[in-house]
């Protein structure tokens, strides 16, 4: 795919680090656009066809980026797109995979990251597999986020699924928080 080829939609409601990434991936050589939400996505994909997407997976509308991976690969299922969260967990990255994402990223992730994420589409069978066992604050924290996907990120939807009251399972997703 040659340069001019290359147009991004970053769906990000931090309306400063989607002006940062916009700006990193135009000297890139990337046609950039963005949208803070659903809403904003779905009026500029008419006339707007990426060849890439970067999709924060939790909006503050409260809505999942997960909605717009989804609509991103029903529009064109060979976009390439990249999820890019704070919250990280194997429930939505296997979600977002699902959904038609190529790649899942964990914030801080730089624009090299998530460039080379878009090269790694294919996936791999060279990666290497790890001996240590998962733990049980690993395994909680995986059951928290699954349940949060469930819930559209419902926080009180969520601690009444777990059984948890909804302080404290905000406190738990505060202590957690990838930055």
């Amino acid at each position: 795919m040659t340069t001019s080829e290359r147009r991004l939609l970053i769906v990000e409601d931090d309306a400063a680090f989607a002006r940062t990434l916009a700006r990193s991936m135009e000297r890139r050589g990337y046609v950039v656009r963005t949208a803070a939400n659903p809403d904003e996505l779905d009026a500029l994909l008419p006339a707007y066809s990426p060849t890439h997407a970067v999709v924060d997976l939790k909006l503050a509308t409260g809505t999942s980026g997960l909605a717009a991976v989804k609509a991103l690969h029903a529009h064109d299922p060979q976009m390439l797109i990249v999820v890019l969260t704070g919250y990280a967990s194997i429930a939505t990255a296997v979600e977002a995979i699902k959904l038609g994402a190529c790649h899942y990223l964990a914030k801080p992730s730089n624009t090299d990251d998530i460039e080379a994420a878009f090269d790694r589409a294919e996936g791999s069978v060279d990666v290497e597999l790890t001996a240590r066992k998962t733990s049980i604050k690993t395994l909680e924290w995986e059951h928290i986020h699954e349940t949060l996907a469930e819930t559209g990120f419902n926080i009180s939807e969520a601690a009444r699924r777990l059984g948890l009251h909804r302080r404290t399972l905000a406190r738990k997703l505060e202590k957690r928080r990838v930055k």
